[in-house]
C-alpha cells in the first residue's frame, strides 16, 4: 500500500469492490444503522440481526470548533491529486515508468487496464500509492518490460499516459514524498472562507491529526473485519462476510447475488457481480469453478487482501489516536511513548520510567512539533510502546477484537511501523468563489505520504462534511 502500511495514499483510496463499491451504493445519506450501530447509508440492508461493532473510521476531531459542513467530490474535478515523486527515473533499465492520469476510476480498474494493454500480470506493475476513485489523479506507475516491444497507444476516456521513461527498479509502495491536493468543497457558504482560513492557519502551526480516513476501511466499512478473518484463516466466515446477505449492511441492489451465494447458485451469482466489485466477482467465479472456501480466498487479488490487512492495522491505530485525542494527550508525549522526529521515519523510545526533567524536555520538543508521539501499525517490525502509552494500544486491540499474534506473515504484507499522531500541512492556499456548478471553497495543500486529505477537511469543516 514496503514495510510501511501507509503507502502514500492520497486519501486512502476509493478502490472498488470490497474497497470502493459501485456508484449506486453512495446515493443515500448516512444514518445510524441499527444493524451495526454506526453511520452507513440509510437505505442499506442486511438479513442478519443487529450486531453492534466499533466504527474504525476517524474518531473525535481534535478541533473544538463548530462544524461548517459541505460536500467533497461532488464532481471528479473537484478533487485533484498530484503525486510528489521521491525520485526521477534514470532513463534506462527493465522497468517502464509511466506518468498516468485517471479520472473517476478506482485503482483496481487502472491496474486491470494496464495489465491488458501491456500484456503483463498484476505483479509486474509497481505503484507508490493508491489514489482516490472520485477524483482526477496523477501518479507514477512502473511496468516490468525487460525487452523493448511495441505496445501501442493506450486509448481510454478516463485513463491517459502523460510521459514514459525507463528505470532500473520497480516502483514500490511508499516511494513518494507526498501528494498535492486541490479541492473544491461544495454546499458551503463561500463567506465562511475566513473562518476556514483561520482554522487552517492553526492546523499548520499545531499539526493535523493523522487518522486513517474512511477510505481505508472500504465502502461497507468492513475491510478490517475481512482482514481479521483473513489473519485467522477463517475462510468460510470471510466469504460469508464478503458475499453473503447476513453480514455488514450492503446496498440493496446487491441482494439478489448475495442470496444466490447463500443458496449455492455460484455461477448465476457470478454473472450478477460487476467489474467494480472485483473481490466479490473473483471469489464467486472461483466457487462456481468448484474451488473450496480457501481456494476462493486465494483467488482474490493480492492487493485486495493486502488492503484488508492494512484496514485492520488502521482500525487499531485509529482507536488509539481517538483515545489520545479524548484525553488531550495526542499532541504531547507520555512515558513509554515511541516518538518520531518530524519529517523523518526515525523513532526513539521514551522510557516508561522516564525522569521528570527528561519528560519535560521531550514534551517541550513535542510542543514545537520537533517530535510527535506515534501510534501502532502492528506487525513484527514495529517498535513497541511501553508503560502508560502501551495501555492505550492494548485497549485499542481489544476494542477491534484483534490480538498482536495475528499481525504476522504470511497474512501480513506490511510488516508493521509507527505512525505519527500528527503530520504537517504545507504550501497551503485557500479561496472561494462561484462557478457553473455553484459556490465553493477551494483548498490547496501538500501532505506527506500516507496522510489523508479528507481527514484535514474534516478537521476544518466538521463531522458534517460529506461526500457527494
Amino acid at each position: 500500500m514496503t514495510s510501511e502500511p501507509t503507502p502514500g495514499e492520497a486519501t486512502g483510496e476509493g478502490v472498488s469492490g470490497a474497497m470502493g463499491g459501485s456508484p449506486a451504493s453512495r446515493n443515500a445519506p448516512n444514518a445510524l444503522h441499527p444493524a451495526c450501530g454506526f453511520p452507513l447509508p440509510g437505505d442499506w440492508i442486511t438479513l442478519g440481526g443487529p450486531r453492534p461493532r466499533p466504527d474504525p473510521r476517524p474518531g473525535p476531531r481534535a478541533s473544538t470548533e463548530p462544524p461548517i459542513g459541505g460536500r467533497l467530490k461532488e464532481r471528479p474535478d473537484d478533487f485533484i491529486v498530484e503525486e510528489i515523486p521521491l525520485y526521477a527515473p534514470c532513463g534506462e533499465g527493465e522497468h517502464l515508468y509511466l506518468g498516468v492520469q485517471k479520472t473517476n476510476m478506482p485503482h483496481s480498474e487502472m491496474l486491470s487496464l494496464l495489465c491488458r494493454h501491456f500484456k503483463v500480470e498484476e505483479s509486474a506493475i509497481g505503484f507508490a500509492g493508491m489514489k482516490d476513485r472520485v477524483a482526477v489523479t496523477q501518479q507514477t506507475v512502473s511496468i516490468h518490460l525487460p525487452q523493448d516491444r511495441p505496445v501501442g497507444e493506450l486509448r481510454h476516456d478516463r485513463l491517459g499516459i502523460l510521459w514514459a521513461m525507463r528505470h532500473t527498479n520497480k516502483l514500490r509502495r511508499g516511494h513518494l514524498r507526498g501528494n498535492r491536493f486541490a479541492i473544491r468543497v461544495r454546499g458551503v457558504d463561500p463567506l465562511a472562507v475566513r473562518t476556514v482560513k483561520r482554522r487552517l492557519e492553526e492546523l499548520a502551526r499545531s499539526g493535523v491529526p493523522d487518522y486513517f480516513g474512511d477510505q481505508r476501511f472500504g465502502y461497507r466499512v468492513n475491510g478490517h473485519l475481512l482482514g481479521l478473518l483473513l489473519t485467522r484463516g477463517e475462510w468460510q466466515a470471510l466469504l460469508d462476510e464478503l458475499l453473503g446477505a447476513h453480514g455488514t449492511p450492503f446496498p440493496p441492489h446487491q441482494l439478489a447475488q448475495r442470496e444466490m451465494y447463500e443458496k449455492g447458485l455460484f455461477d448465476e451469482g457470478a454473472r450478477r457481480w460487476k467489474v467494480h466489485d472485483p473481490a466479490e466477482l473473483v471469489a464467486m467465479r472461483a466457487l462456481a469453478r468448484g474451488r473450496d472456501a480457501a481456494g476462493a480466498v486465494r483467488a482474490i487479488p493480492t492487493h485486495i487482501k493486502s488492503f484488508w490487512m492494512s484496514s485492520l492495522q488502521g482500525a487499531v491505530y485509529n482507536a488509539t489516536l481517538a483515545a489520545r485525542i479524548v484525553d488531550r494527550s495526542y499532541a504531547t508525549v507520555l512515558p513509554g511513548d515511541v516518538a518520531m522526529l518530524a519529517g523523518t521515519a526515525s523513532v526513539f523510545a521514551i522510557p516508561a520510567d522516564v525522569g521528570a526533567d527528561d519528560l519535560a524536555r521531550e514534551r517541550a520538543r513535542a510542543e514545537v512539533r520537533e517530535i510527535s508521539a506515534t501510534g501502532p501499525i502492528f506487525g513484527p517490525s514495529m517498535v513497541e510502546a511501553t508503560g502508560e502509552a502501551r495501555r492505550y494500544e492494548q485497549a485499542a486491540l481489544e476494542a477491534i477484537g484483534a490480538e498482536e499474534r495475528l499481525f504476522a506473515p504470511p497474512a501480513l504484507e506490511p510488516l508493521g511501523a509507527r505512525r505519527p499522531f500528527r503530520v504537517e500541512v504545507t504550501n497551503w492556499e485557500i479561496d472561494s468563489g462561484v462557478d457553473l456548478h455553484g459556490a465553493f471553497i477551494r483548498l490547496a495543500f501538500d501532505l506527506p505520504k500516507g496522510a489523508f486529505a479528507t481527514v484535514l477537511c474534516r478537521e476544518l469543516l466538521g463531522v458534517g462534511l460529506g461526500e457527494a
